[in-house]
């Protein structure tokens, strides 16, 4: 399978391309601003004994040029894309009255804007059959608890469990399927940065795990759903 992930210099995004290039058959597009942590992750796979093929571009989710670069980039490696993981995102942890304008600007233009832009890039190599994974958060699911200065972090995720119920329905008639998963809590750089001294429930590999065997197989039983993924509460 062609495989597009975001954010893939480290964390969830670093061990998902690690678990998609173990197996054989894939051919993995990694991106991420990170131009070290990318080569890391090339030299990682590498000695771990890839069996897929990995193809990396240092690209900037929020400033850089996607018709541009991206996308010829994108279509040197494959010319169809059969798994999108938006995975890529940041978290600013701040009490509600201590967040800026240029704050609410940064999560949003990553965690949301950025979604849109690649969705709407890739689209048009996109298939019947093809599956769009948006990475949430249980802080941008309904109903749950959520960690104090998280709300506009929260939000961020929420727009994007609503944006992936609303494509799942306007993809339909093409045959692509959209799914967002709610993230609990997983042992991450970013989580820990958050919340430090908070032990997460899941490490990064067994979320990773998780995230890759559901974009093969998740489009086989859900469309357009915003699944629950967290052993804990919040």
């Amino acid at each position: 399978m062609n495989v597009l992930i975001t954010g893939a210099s480290k964390g969830l995004g670093y061990e998902t391309v690690k678990v998609f290039c173990l197996r054989p058959g894939h051919h993995v597009f990694a991106l991420s601003r990170d131009a070290r942590g990318l080569q890391k992750l090339v030299r990682d796979c590498e000695a771990s004994g890839a069996g897929s093929a990995l193809h990396i571009l240092p690209f900037d989710l929020r400033n850089g040029d996607y018709q541009h670069t991206l996308l010829p980039a994108l279509l040197h490696a494959f010319d169809t894309v059969d798994i999108l993981i938006n995975n890529a995102g940041v978290m600013v942890h701040k009490a509600f009255h201590e967040f800026t304008p240029d704050d609410f600007d940064r999560l949003f233009d990553v965690n949301v804007k950025s979604v849109f832009r690649l969705i709407q890039l890739v689209m048009p190599y996109m298939h019947t059959g093809s599956h769009i994974v948006n990475l949430g958060s249980m802080g941008g699911f309904q109903g749950s608890v959520k960690f104090g200065g998280m709300s506009l972090y929260s939000a961020s995720k929420g727009a994007v469990a609503i944006m992936s119920e609303c494509l799942a329905r306007e993809f339909s008639e093409r045959g692509i399927k959209v799914n967002c998963l709610a993230l609990g809590a997983a042992d991450t750089e970013m989580f820990r940065e958050a919340f430090p001294g908070i032990k997460a429930p899941l490490s990064t590999p067994e979320m990773a795990l998780f995230i890759a065997d559901f974009a093969v197989n998740g489009h086989r039983y859900f469309n357009g759903k915003v699944l629950p993924v967290a052993v804990s509460t919040p």
